[in-house]
């Protein structure tokens, strides 16, 4: 099989097919468990009322796990499995061929972020009361959408830098799904964890201001963004430099 992009895109859809469970999880994940959870308390738990943020998005804290699996996975079973070297033969531009995963990567995290935040506002709004307009929402939503595609760049290129499979799941899918959470509450260090990727790009997930933030709600999403931009750079570095 052929696409337009030629071998290199031929190789990221090739990695896509044994992965579609992964996006379809992440899209399960984000849009039921939201459903689910403002279907059981509906306007009974205030911390899901006072900032419907919290609410709207309760899936993506599970869903983004698989995301970041997605992500990781896209680049590092070839890693694992050494299929890299033939990947590295058949697109001998070694920045196309990085290039074309990041690109579908992106794509299908876009579509994965769109389906999600469909299903949790729509879950949402059918149980709960809430505001459907004005910049917070706006800003949310969009949010909803684009958080999906800078984590699965973040954690593409990042997986890219470290060459290995298991030490990738190792540290970012714990690091995203657990530690930076629980560091997050810690208010030893709180004023660090905030400007970490997930929680920058979470904090403009939310709708209501938090006086212990530094920046403002869009002002994360660019934090979450500046890090998935370095870490596509470093990614695409240690890409030109793999020995096969």
């Amino acid at each position: 099989m052929r696409t337009s992009s030629g071998p290199s895109g031929s190789s990221s859809l090739t990695t896509l097919r044994s992965l579609w469970i992964t996006p379809l999880l992440s899209v399960l994940l984000t849009a039921g468990l939201t459903i689910a959870v403002s279907a059981a308390l509906g306007g009974k738990d205030h911390n899901l009322t006072d900032d419907p943020g919290v609410g709207i998005h309760y899936g993506l804290n599970f869903g983004q796990a698989a995301l970041a699996c997605f992500g990781i996975l896209l680049v590092g079973q070839e890693f694992n499995t050494r299929m890299i070297g033939t990947s590295l033969t058949a697109v001998p531009q070694r920045g196309r061929l990085y290039g074309a995963k990041l690109l579908l990567g992106a794509l299908v995290a876009l579509g994965v972020g769109l389906a999600g935040a469909a299903g949790s506002f729509a879950g949402y709004a059918a149980f709960t009361p809430g505001e459907w307009d004005g910049p917070a929402f706006v800003r949310s939503a969009t949010t909803a959408v684009v958080y999906p595609a800078l984590l699965v760049v973040l954690c593409l290129g990042l997986t890219a830098m470290m060459r290995n499979l298991s030490a990738a799941m190792g540290v970012l899918v714990p690091t995203v799904f657990l530690l930076s959470p629980l560091l997050g509450g810690l208010p030893g260090v709180r004023h660090v964890v905030q400007f970490l990727p997930d929680r920058a790009g979470q904090y403009a997930l939310r709708y209501a201001d938090d006086p212990q933030v530094v920046y403002g709600h869009w002002t994360g999403l660019l934090i979450m963004a500046l890090w998935a931009a370095a870490a596509a750079y470093g990614g695409l570095r240690s890409i030109r430099r793999y020995q096969a």
